[in-house]
């Protein structure tokens, strides 16, 4: 994970993990629309999945 996608994802998490998948995207999303920290959050899980 770089630096510029872990600033990226607490700028605008969606934007973070538009590579990821449409599913991550609207959940990323979902989330940030609810508050910021929990967009946040979930940015930063997906993007340190090593499965991905």
């Amino acid at each position: 994970m770089s630096f510029w996608r872990v600033l990226l994802s607490i700028i605008c998490p969606p934007l973070a993990v538009l590579d990821k998948g449409c599913g991550s995207i609207i959940i990323v999303f979902l989330l940030w629309l609810c508050g910021w920290v929990p967009g946040v959050i979930a940015a930063l899980v997906i993007l340190n999945n090593p499965n991905n």
